[in-house]
């Protein structure tokens, strides 16, 4: 079974307590985010992912969370890191139109209902902390 690198992006926006999401055309909402290219850094696919679906520059802070699942259909391993992020520039808009279908900075509340692979939801991941370092 192959391991496939996948990178999301955790955007708060602390003044309104809302979380940057995208709908996936067939898959529904999520964090925005994708698969790891050859090549690139769980670190580059988050900014690059960030910037493909919703338009938006970030600078990644921290990892807040780490999951794994199975693929059983696909043959693979799927191995998710999720970044807390801020934005830096840029203002939503979907790039991507055969991809995303809708961009929108949703409450605590709607999130969560979105997130259920997050147990504590959003306020675990506004917690949670671990250092992100490239090696090399």
């Amino acid at each position: 079974m192959d391991r496939v690198g996948v990178a999301y992006t955790f955007i708060f926006d602390e003044i309104e307590e809302k979380v940057l999401m995208v709908k996936n055309k067939g898959s529904g909402w999520s964090l925005p985010g994708g698969a790891v290219e050859e090549g690139e850094t769980f670190e580059q696919a988050a900014i690059r992912e960030s910037i493909e679906e919703t338009n938006v520059t970030i600078e990644i802070e921290n990892i807040v969370a780490v999951n794994e699942a199975f693929f059983e259909d696909k043959g693979h391993l799927a191995l998710f890191i999720t970044f807390k992020a801020k934005t830096v520039e840029g203002s939503i808009k979907i790039l991507h139109k055969d991809e995303i279908e809708e961009i929108k900075w949703l409450d605590i509340n709607s999130a969560n209902k979105l997130l259920p692979y997050h147990a504590g939801g959003v306020e675990s991941l506004l917690e949670a902390s671990a250092p992100y370092t490239f090696q090399g």
